[in-house]
């Protein structure tokens, strides 16, 4: 087996104890899934303080050993990702891209199409940007990306999964209101899971 990843966000810090920020909610469910049964276990997690910090990690991590699954923990909106105020969209696969060695790296690492990466994020796979985003991904990454059309806190809906060869099937609408607003995770919602899950249903 190899490695499954966690990278989240750490410049998220609230402005006390009594607001402790969500990076404190990431660092904690991270410490949870290292201790989850092997099948969904973590091998190690990172704070990343921006995108190339993020990759740097995850291209030089355990150098020696293959890596199945990411998951990313942070915010996000309609077609982008970020790190603090750093942002991953669709321009950030392009060849020409500042970041695209670095990219490279971590794709070299990756064990193949069989390996996931999961943006646990609101609303990435939101709209038609969003779906942009979800498969200029896994053109570039090779693999299956995995992302969320709402909302997500401690219920995570709108989960679904794409591959090279298996474009977006959901709604472009899916999560979003009649003005294009995000909506909330909730049990009614399409495909929703909890933040304990650490595996996505099969056929999502």
């Amino acid at each position: 087996m190899g490695l499954r990843l966690v990278v989240h966000d750490v410049t998220g810090h609230g402005a006390s104890w009594l607001q402790p920020g969500l990076t404190a909610s990431w660092q904690v469910g991270a410490r949870l899934y290292r201790h989850y049964p092997s099948a969904t276990r973590v091998s190690t997690a990172f704070g990343a303080t921006c995108w190339q910090d993020a990759l740097a990690w995850l291209g030089s991590v355990e150098p020696n050993d293959v890596i199945d699954e990411v998951q990313y923990w942070g915010h996000g909106l309609p077609g982008r990702v970020f790190v603090g105020g750093d942002v991953l969209t669709s321009q950030t696969f392009r060849p020409d891209h500042a970041l695209a060695d670095d990219v490279d790296a971590f794709v070299a690492r990756l064990s193949g199409p069989q390996a996931l990466v999961w943006f646990r994020t609101c609303g990435a796979f939101a709209g038609v940007v969003g779906q942009e985003f979800a498969s200029s991904c896994a053109r570039r990454f090779g693999c299956r990306i995995a992302g969320h059309t709402h909302i997500i806190g401690p219920l995570q809906s709108g989960l679904h999964t794409v591959t090279s060869s298996s474009p977006p099937t959901w709604s472009t609408t899916e999560g979003t209101d009649a003005r294009g607003a995000l909506l909330p995770s909730s049990w009614s919602a399409n495909h929703t899971i909890t933040c304990l899950h650490g595996r996505i249903p099969a056929g999502w």
